[in-house]
């Protein structure tokens, strides 16, 4: 049956599928937009709600979520999961690691147990996440760091954490007696390093006036900061520092043109007071010492010698006054002429080594120079004399025996006293070499007997004179029958 044309307009209209037009806003695609449109403008208030929930969420333990106590018992806990859980292989169809930046992991949720997403998550649950890492909050460093910079430091406090290489604020020392402690301080710790620092700190707060002055009586601190002046080439202050300092000892080699000893006595005084290192200040004090020394000395000897009543005047006259003579010279003098004499005396040698701190080889040396030159040998051997523990006496010498025997050849000892300190010489070669070069045949014969050496015993037999009592001495050696020679 055929239907009409108004029936089938009204089947078409009254269908429920609508056909395709581009003009169509009421589509499902339209609708589907707006509902995820919606959707996305709502779920920022929804998170901002419940960012804003002021209901405290607790554990099982009734700690809040997200304290720290809290999140220390979840971490304990979560590593000894692990160590009791074995370690499984990895199968194929593990999910792959979520990148961190899309880990969805924030600050805020880590403490409160939740993504962004809105779902809650323990905070063990996020630690087992290879994938996502963690940020712990900084904490504030303490206050005693901060304690360097805010507290009052002594200047010794100061100079003490300076080397240690802490960090110190210089700027608090404002007073010029603050600012000189300091200095001194740093001087007597010994530290160039921390002296330095100080005296650019200084070269900064006072005038070149005040700093070049407070230097003169500094004599460490004026060498660091010439020093320092020196590597940073600064020419023009370096220049202005030695024309403002004294010169003192261009002032103190002016004793040289001063010929009476008693006005130069007097100049070296005075030069005591001038700002010298300590080393230099020791010379001159040292100096002013021997000459006021030699003047008394001089008096006395001078005296005497006119007097004609001393032995050693007599038989040994002084060439030479000993004004103005160097210490060894002095002490050679008083060896020479003043040797038995207590301590107690100027001219006793032994007051003048205690004196200058003369030290024992120097002046053993010159003592035995002197004695030798006097003919004094008694005390030549009082020198060397020296007991042990056990008590018994043996010589000993700070010099090598090869030495005493030279000066005392060279003072003409007789052959009894050479031939006593060549024997004393260790090296058995050496021993013979002084002995033949000295003549003292009785030391080369001894030697090659000690030797058992038949061949050089004979050897040296041509060498001393016929009928002599060495060549006898050999001969008895050469026919003694005990004696198990070498060769």
């Amino acid at each position: 049956m055929m239907k009409s044309k108004a029936d089938e307009e009204d089947f078409w209209h009254s269908s429920k599928c609508k056909p395709f037009t581009f003009d169509d806003e009421d589509d499902e695609f339209s609708k589907l937009k707006e509902s995820k449109q919606t959707v996305n403008n709502i779920r920022p208030l929804v998170d901002e709600d419940e960012d804003d929930d002021d209901v405290e969420k607790v554990s099982w333990s009734g700690e809040p979520v997200g304290s720290i106590s809290w999140s220390v018992r979840e971490t304990a806990a979560s590593n000894q999961r692990t160590d009791r859980e074995p370690t499984l292989p990895k199968s194929s169809t593990d999910t792959p690691a979520i990148s961190r930046s899309l880990s969805g992991y924030s600050l805020s949720a880590l403490f409160k147990g939740k993504t962004r997403g809105g779902n809650f998550q323990s905070f063990t649950d996020s630690l087992s996440d290879s994938s996502a890492r963690l940020y712990a909050p900084e904490l504030r460093k303490p206050k005693s760091e901060y304690k360097d910079f805010v507290s009052d430091w002594s200047p010794e406090e100061t100079v003490h954490r300076m080397q240690q290489g802490k960090a110190v604020s210089l700027e608090k020392f404002r007073s010029l007696q603050d600012k000189l402690f300091l200095l001194d301080f740093a001087v007597s710790a010994n530290d160039g390093n921390v002296i330095t620092a100080v005296l650019i700190y200084l070269k900064r707060t006072l005038s070149k006036e005040v700093l070049f002055r407070e230097l003169q009586s500094r004599q460490m601190a004026l060498r660091h900061f010439i020093h320092y002046l020196t590597e940073i080439r600064d020419q023009r202050l370096l220049l202005e520092l030695f024309r403002s300092l004294p010169r003192p000892l261009l002032q103190y080699k002016e004793h040289l043109s001063i010929a009476d000893e008693n006005k130069r006595r007097d100049f070296l005084k005075s030069c005591l007071n001038l700002p010298f290192s300590p080393e230099d200040s020791a010379h001159v004090q040292d100096h002013y010492t021997l000459l006021e020394r030699q003047i008394i000395i001089e008096a006395t000897d001078r005296q005497a010698e006119r007097g004609g009543k001393v032995e050693i005047f007599q038989k040994f006259p002084r060439r030479a006054s000993i004004l103005n003579m160097p210490l060894i010279t002095t002490l050679y003098y008083c060896c020479f002429y003043h040797y038995p004499e207590s301590e107690g005396t100027y001219s006793s040698p032994l007051n003048i080594r205690q004196t200058f701190r003369i030290s024992e080889k120097q002046y053993f040396v010159t003592a035995l120079a002197a004695r030798a030159k006097v003919k004094a040998w008694l005390d030549v051997d009082a020198l060397f004399a020296c007991r042990n523990w056990l008590g018994f006496t043996r010589k000993k010498s700070p010099l090598s025996f090869q030495r005493v025997v030279d000066i005392l050849q060279k003072n003409s000892a007789p052959m009894q006293v050479l031939q006593e300190y060549v024997g004393l010489v260790d090296d058995s070669d050496l021993r013979i070499s002084l002995a033949q070069k000295h003549k003292c045949h009785d030391i080369v014969i001894n030697t090659y007997r000690d030797m058992k050496d038949r061949q050089l015993l004979l050897g040296y037999l041509p060498k001393v004179e016929r009928g002599s009592v060495e060549e006898k001495k050999i001969n008895e050696l050469l026919n003694n029958l005990q004696i198990r020679w070498k060769n």
